[in-house]
């Protein structure tokens, strides 16, 4: 009996072993976890991404129209498989398909594919077709099926004002970029030959005027507003030309001169930048911890009409002031406004059975092309067009800033792991090899 004793342990432990291994499969089967431990977070979506994923209530169907086997990447549809897969994991009922082009070039002409590996994302009886595949163009096909709707954006133009689609740096391309990957449609409006601001338009967009307008465009625009149409206003440091009577009107005062930001300088920021790190609560900036730039910001004052009630949206330079002179380093009690500034405003009222929005923002540039990428700026002018399109339930928690892959070394670091690498490492193995012979030559 001792003699086999040692073997029944041996043999009771490789079944309690095996038993375990069993349960451990089960238990991950059916409760799978998955942790990503990437610095850039490769094998997760960004928070965007999932937001616009919560956002589609049924089943999502993308059919992949790619050969098993492409020139340049190979396997291409494992690497599809490998991507999609992202998605699945938050949301279960996006189903895959594949169809060879090659094979079914039928099947490709009915679906108007162009090219292989493109991609037709299905949802709610509607279509976006992807060309490119990542991760920013598959969540943007994403929200514009969530969007559902065909929104009108118009921008004012015909006075040199800055154009959603322009490419200059001063205009607001990028911007009226990202908003067409949401599903809004952009066009312009020139009020000289309009007869109206069109009722069709969910929304209006106003930037700085360079010529003065005509009486005649003013009092549209005041119909406009009149009639309960939402606005978005974006003021430069500039005199207004012509737009004071819709100033007037919403009540709204601008201090003149420009914001100085001792919060911005000590970042050594440029002096004319102003920080809006002080968002209060309101729908525009739920979840919004980002920080958004302001250069050569303008100061917004309001005393709500009767009817119109007025949110902060964003508050700046808590140790600041408002310069009439330009930019100033000190704070002049005599002549400057001491701080802290409303740099956006949002105004509400009912009317007409609708609730009537309206935003205003100290600032213009801060969504032109030059500055854009900074901080939160775009994200936050995004917000601002769901808020006012009535589209609350696109403002998501947006991306942030995936931190930067690469390893940056001087040369005394590079000599020194080369030297470290090639002859310090090869003399330790040479070594510890010949104490090992030592040790066993005497034992």
């Amino acid at each position: 009996m001792k003699r086999f004793l040692p073997m029944l342990i041996r043999t009771a432990a490789l079944l309690l072993v095996l038993v375990a291994a069993g349960a451990i499969y089960q238990l991950a089967a059916r409760y799978p976890a998955q942790w990503d431990v990437t610095q850039n977070a490769l094998n997760s979506l960004e928070p965007g991404s999932v937001d616009a994923l919560a956002l589609l209530e049924g089943p999502v169907k993308i059919t992949v129209y790619a050969t098993e086997q492409d020139a340049q990447l190979g396997d291409i549809r494992k690497l599809i498989r490998e991507f999609v897969a992202l998605y699945q994991r938050y949301k279960p009922d996006i189903s895959l398909a594949f169809v060879d082009p090659v094979k079914d070039a039928e099947a490709m002409r009915k679906a108007s594919i162009r090219g292989n590996g493109e991609m037709v994302v299905e949802y709610a009886g509607r279509s976006e077709h992807i060309a490119v595949l990542n991760e920013q163009t598959l969540s943007s096909a994403l929200l514009r099926l969530a969007h559902g709707k065909d929104q009108l954006l118009m921008y004012l133009t015909g006075h040199g004002e800055r154009k959603l689609d322009g490419s200059a740096n001063h205009d607001l391309g990028e911007f009226g970029g990202r908003l067409q990957q949401l599903g809004y449609r952009i066009a312009g409006l020139k009020l000289t030959v309009a007869q109206e601001v069109p009722d069709n338009a969910g929304l209006l967009v106003i930037t700085h005027p360079q010529t003065k307008l005509m009486p005649g465009e003013v009092k549209k625009l005041l119909r406009h507003i009149d009639r309960g149409g939402n606005l978005l206003w974006l003021v430069d440091a500039e005199p207004l030309r012509g737009l004071e009577p819709v100033a007037e009107k919403l009540g709204i005062t601008f201090p003149p001169g420009i914001v100085i930001d001792p919060a911005a300088q000590e970042m050594d920021a440029p002096l004319n930048w102003t920080l809006g790190a002080g968002y209060p609560p309101h729908v525009v900036t739920r979840d919004f911890d980002l920080i958004t730039v302001f250069p050569d910001a303008r100061a917004v004052s309001v005393e709500p009409r009767k009817g119109w009630e007025k949110q902060t949206l964003v508050e700046g330079a808590a140790r600041g002031w408002v310069s009439e002179l330009g930019i100033t380093k000190r704070f002049d009690k005599e002549r400057d406004i001491p701080g802290p500034f409303d740099l956006a405003v949002a105004l509400q009222r009912n009317v007409n059975d609708r609730e009537q929005r309206i935003v205003v923002v100290g600032n213009a540039a801060f969504l032109a092309n030059t500055y854009s990428g900074n901080g939160g700026n775009l994200d936050f002018g995004v917000n601002l067009v769901n808020w006012l399109a009535n589209e609350e339930r696109l403002i998501t928690v947006q991306p942030h800033t995936a931190k930067d892959g690469k390893i940056t070394l001087s040369k005394n670091q590079l000599a020194a792991i080369s030297v470290g690498f090639m002859i310090l490492l090869p003399l330790l193995l040479v070594a510890a090899g010949f104490l090992a012979w030592r040790r066993r030559r005497n034992a």
